[in-house]
């Protein structure tokens, strides 16, 4: 699988971000030259905001925080500065992932900022340069010798048993997710363990612990699963819990009901609370390819986020909860977590306002109480289908063995009571974890957006999924698009030292050359760019074109995040949305209808014109009257009981269907096939548009 290697940010975003001095350099488009940041200047800038409401300015404040970078800002061999108010600060740099060109694709930063006002924020500039911070990392014995310890103890069936992050790191030391002079991270993981029963065979206790450098003071984040792959009678599991740390109790709970291939977490600070925000920079973080890009001009209003924060509020993450999400996930209908990123996420990302934030990563904590998580205790990584190829939720008990090895890939039966309050599927799937661990760093979040991407892949049959190969072509077409999509994303930005990432990227690349050699390369496919795939066309001939479009845009963010196989398969599904608006005969007006007829049921075959799929269209819902009426005009909306130049499918709507449209026909846009500009301008000229400063979920436009 090849990557692109190109950066998105244009001209006037370089010039904004660096005051117009002059010190950004040209833009780049898709297909253009690479942006290539000289070394010293700046080309991103976050907010360090306090919130510990003391009134007296703070002195040295450590803020750790994850930070996307386009591609050749940070050139291979160099790292990341920062400085505030044109002196520098210092700066760790953990580098996560890199861009093909070998440039920084991700990283984790800390930053020690001098000083902090009290209630105030201060402005961090980051700049490339050749070396960076040195030292000797935070060390493990410096935390232990201040006592620290964080344990979970849980009463299962008259057993107690207990996990201790002391004792692990004092064991083994663990693995370190980040290490310098400024913080170490130790993440250590064991079964809970009784005296008198041994290690439990379900529940194992994760700690991730983050020492500050000369601070009295340590982040943890403790995960308790009961997720194992092929450990034999899985069920949920019933008992009390609690999380302390040697200073204090941090939570408890009675009678939690932990569910089977689930998982929890509560992330703490032992000591010392900073108390500290950071706010990314917008413009930066859309210029980079890795977000969805939302309209820059967008600022959500003060009654979405009051809203926001009071719905949240309401549903507040405790273990086994989900925050926002809706618990029945195949549920129909326009849905705020239906789309390229929920309704909380896309506020969040455009406002950075804390409100939002709250409301994200508690949404995204609450992402591990689905049963999706199926973790291969050989590796101690989420079980793959490289090891496993024959895995699968669905077919027959026959599917899941492997002709070669004569052995099954089954999951084990149910031990007991297997119920859960949630019900999950690919069709209807958000985006949890992605927006929380680029912006963080945080591997909880890490891990959960690799176990969604996996997931999706796995719970096909081993037969019509190709095995190994974890294509997403049974299902549904939005299944498919939200699958892709958050494969991508997993692929895009798991760490290169991660054994997972070739893993993913190998599995993006199977789904686009499938693609490839269906749509681009059989010239029996259908010319007007949709799929025909897994459940596409109805009986009578019709296939959903908001479903088409969510895949549509998941193509064109496969291209954002650099995956360049994507491109040809985007310019041919670029040709359904443009078609949809531009083509002779047919009516932009119904681009956005709930179904569209594509085939002849009589003669078994696809139309060839956009014409005859808007006719055969108007026929099939009785509307025949239509199509002699001029597109968009008076008569028509009066017709449609519509106002003029109104779309079908509640255009005011932010999940209506020309919302839903939007997306797909950005992309198009940036796939540049002939049109796509003209229907740009003719969409965006639509008379009735919805209040994305509530719902900004599907604003999405074109990239320069």
């Amino acid at each position: 699988m090849r990557y692109l290697a190109f950066s998105f940010a244009a001209t006037l975003a370089l010039v904004a971000l660096t005051g117009g001095c002059g010190e950004g350099t040209t833009g780049a488009t898709t297909g253009g030259d690479d942006v290539q940041t000289p070394l010293g200047a700046t080309f991103a800038k976050v907010v360090v905001v306090d919130q510990s409401g003391a009134a007296e300015e703070r002195k040295d404040v450590l803020v750790t925080f994850g930070q996307p970078f386009a591609v050749g800002d940070v050139p291979p061999g160099a790292t990341v500065a920062a400085r505030v108010d044109g002196v520098d600060i210092p700066l760790q740099v953990d580098m996560k992932a890199t861009h093909a060109d070998g440039s920084l694709r991700h990283a984790v930063l800390t930053a020690r900022v001098p000083s902090l006002p009290g209630g105030g924020s201060v402005p961090v500039e980051l700049y490339p340069i050749k070396t960076g911070l040195s030292g000797d990392p935070v060390a493990a014995t410096d935390l232990l010798a201040a006592g620290f310890d964080t344990k979970v103890t849980v009463s299962l069936a008259g057993v107690t048993y207990e996990a201790s992050a002391r004792d692990l790191i004092e064991a083994a030391g663990g693995k370190t997710w980040l290490s310098g002079p400024l913080v170490t991270e130790w993440a250590v993981a064991a079964p809970l363990t009784s005296t008198s029963a041994g290690a439990h065979p379900h529940l194992t206790a994760r700690f991730e612990v983050r020492a500050l450098a000369g601070k009295p003071s340590a982040h943890v984040s403790v995960t308790v699963e009961n997720d194992w792959a092929y450990e034999p009678n899985p069920q949920n599991l019933t008992y009390d819990v609690t999380v302390a740390t040697d200073k204090e109790t941090v939570h408890t709970q009675s009678a939690l009901v932990h569910y089977r291939q689930a998982r929890w977490r509560k992330a703490l600070w032992w000591g010392e609370d900073p108390k500290v925000d950071v706010q990314h920079d917008v413009a930066y973080l859309l210029s980079t390819g890795a977000v969805p890009h939302l309209d820059p001009t967008l600022l959500p209003s003060e009654k979405t986020l009051a809203d926001l924060d009071a719905l949240y509020a309401g549903k507040a993450y405790q273990p086994m909860g989900i925050g926002l999400t809706n618990p029945y996930m195949p549920a129909t209908g326009g849905r705020p977590d239906i789309a390229p990123l929920p309704q909380w996420a896309a506020v969040y990302l455009l406002s950075q306002d804390l409100r939002a934030k709250r409301a994200t990563f508690g949404t995204a904590d609450g992402g591990g109480s689905w049963s999706i998580h199926y973790r291969d205790k050989t590796t101690d990584l989420p079980v793959t289908l490289e090891d496993h190829p024959y895995m699968t939720l669905l077919g027959n008990p026959g599917d899941a063995i492997n002709p070669e090895t004569k052995e099954s890939d089954a999951f084990p039966a149910c031990g007991g009571d297997c119920t859960t309050a949630y019900t999950h599927d690919s069709a209807h799937q958000p985006s949890l974890a992605y927006v929380p661990y680029l912006l963080t760093g945080d591997r909880f979040y890490l891990e959960e957006l690799q176990f969604w991407a996996n997931f999706n892949m796995l719970q096909h049959n081993p037969y019509y999924r190709e095995f190994g190969q974890g294509l997403f072509k049974p299902d549904q077409v939005r299944g498919q698009g939200w699958s892709l999509r958050t494969l991508g994303q997993a692929a895009y930005i798991t760490p290169d030292a991660d054994p997972l990432k070739k893993y993913f990227v190998d599995r993006v690349g199977y789904n686009l050359a499938w693609y490839s050699k269906t749509y681009l390369q059989d010239p029996q496919a259908n010319q007007l760019g949709y799929l025909a795939n897994g459940y596409a066309i109805l009986e009578d001939g019709t296939t959903s074109p908001w479903m088409d479009d969510f895949f549509t845009w998941s193509v064109g963010h496969m291209v954002h995040l650099g995956f360049e196989d994507a491109i040809p398969l985007l310019a041919y599904k670029a040709k359904f949305s443009v078609g949809r608006m531009v083509a002779p005969g047919f009516c932009w007006i119904h681009a956005s209808v709930y179904h569209l007829a594509v085939k002849d049921t009589v003669t078994n075959t696809f139309y060839t014109t956009f014409e005859d799929a808007y006719k055969a269209t108007m026929v099939l819902e009785g509307k025949e009257a239509l199509l002699d009426m001029p597109c968009g005009g008076p008569e028509m909306a009066a017709a449609l009981s519509l106002k003029e130049g109104e779309m079908v499918g509640y255009s005011s709507s932010g999940q209506g269907y020309p919302s839903n449209f939007q997306p797909a026909l950005a992309v198009a846009v940036e796939s540049k096939i002939p049109g796509a500009k003209e229907a740009w301008d003719k969409f965006m000229a639509r008379s009735v548009k919805p209040d994305y400063s509530a719902e900004p979920q599907f604003a999405v436009v074109p990239r320069q």
